[in-house]
């Protein structure tokens, strides 16, 4: 090994990834991953899907065994917390363990699930979806409950509630917003996922917030609704989006807003620092504008892990311009998103069969991207297009 060296900020999909594609690039310098869990670096995505349906366990969700890292010589620091970034020494302080001296630096410091400010917040009973903890958490109350209240219309919430239902619990989900998953499809493809939910037997409340959770002797009873309305429950899921891991980034001195600032190349204000996967904000080309944005998905943290892997070795000096892609699986539907569909101006349904179809989603004459049910050859097809757009 060479005596340079490059430090990673968290472990989760982009932390990870970061360290393995650096090997697999042919870096020969030292590696180091750092995260403030006392665990092996494991995946996010199945906590929501295959360990609450009980097909999965905790422990398959490890993305390598401890072995792994000896084998690639990554040091692997686990259970101690980044203090500080010191940029004018190049080191990383860390609490309780030394400090690391780096020559590159990824910041993969993930995001942090919002939480409810509202009065009985904080009573047993009321769980969120983020860590692993919360999963053998929430799929031991799942087992125990009778009535269940989702708050947020997202894919996490979406998600946990196709098993919930399916499990036989009474099951409410408040969507403050007057459609579900608005962020992340057209109203096209959240009116269709409302009617499969609906006929599943999940009571959709939309344009519907919570104003308050009543409890009795320190555990959940009911929710107040800010339509003014009382819902028993026995447990609360919150899954109301994520805010990006960025305090450490500011506190050093780099550029933050609403995430890790990065240019087109994933560095921050800092050249020696790259920002990768849900912390970061980074530019991205969409019909004629350049769009700062954030994404939250498996794929991109991934596909940025591997591009930051083969800047540092000097195996590309070209921008980062992968397409984004997103997936989630309800009721037996699989939706798979190519590109980012917001601000489409024309969408136009393609049909494969009951319940295969894809819409296609215009800016104009140009193909901003599309999202496909149970058709994932449409899926690969668009991506295809998408990258060859791209490329040109």
């Amino acid at each position: 090994m060479s005596s340079r060296r490059v430090v990673v900020v968290g472990a989760g999909h982009a932390g990870f990834h970061a360290a393995h594609f650096l090997r697999l690039s042919g870096w020969t310098g030292d590696i180091a991953v750092i995260d403030s869990s006392p665990r092996l670096p494991y995946q996010r995505p199945p906590l929501s899907k295959e360990f609450l349906w009980g097909k999965q366990e905790l422990e398959d969700g490890v993305f390598r065994p401890f072995s792994y890292f000896d084998e690639h010589q990554i040091e692997l620091i686990t259970g101690h917390q980044v203090r500080s970034i010191e940029r004018s020494a190049k080191s990383v302080v860390l609490e309780g363990y030394r400090s690391l001296v780096y020559d590159h630096l990824v910041l993969a410091t993930g995001s942090t699930p919002r939480v409810l400010s509202i009065p009985g917040a904080d009573l047993d009973g009321v769980v969120r979806l983020a860590t692993d903890d919360d999963a053998r958490l929430l799929r031991a109350r799942v087992a125990r409950a009778r009535n269940v209240v989702i708050v947020g219309g997202g894919f996490i919430g979406l998600e946990t509630a196709a098993m919930v239902v399916s499990a036989g619990k009474r099951v409410v989900v408040l969507e403050a917003n007057d459609h579900i998953m608005g962020r992340a499809v057209t109203h096209s493809m959240s009116e269709y996922f409302e009617r499969v939910h609906r006929s599943a037997g999940v009571d959709l409340r939309l344009s519907t917030g919570i104003d308050a959770i009543e409890g009795s002797g320190g555990m959940v009873r009911a929710v107040i609704t800010s339509a003014g309305t009382t819902l028993e429950a026995d447990l609360v899921i919150v899954g109301i989006g994520s805010r990006p891991n960025d305090r450490l980034a500011a506190d050093s001195g780099l550029a933050t807003d609403r995430g890790v600032l990065a240019d087109s190349f994933l560095r921050c204000s800092d050249p020696t620092v790259f920002a990768i996967g849900d912390c970061a904000r980074f530019p991205i080309a969409r019909d004629r504008d350049v769009d700062m944005v954030r994404l939250e998905s498996v794929q991109n943290a991934a596909d940025q892990a591997r591009y930051v892997a083969r800047q540092i070795v000097g195996e590309v000096t070209n921008s980062y311009s992968s397409v984004p892609w997103f997936w989630t699986e309800q009721f037996g539907r699989k939706l798979q998103i190519a590109g980012l569909v917001g601000g489409c101006d024309r969408v136009e349904q393609e049909m494969r069969g009951p319940d295969s179809f894809s819409f296609m989603c215009y800016s104009g004459d140009t193909l901003l991207g599309a999202e496909s049910v149970n058709a994932p050859r449409d899926h690969m097809r668009v991506r295809r297009h998408l990258s060859s757009a791209i490329a040109s």
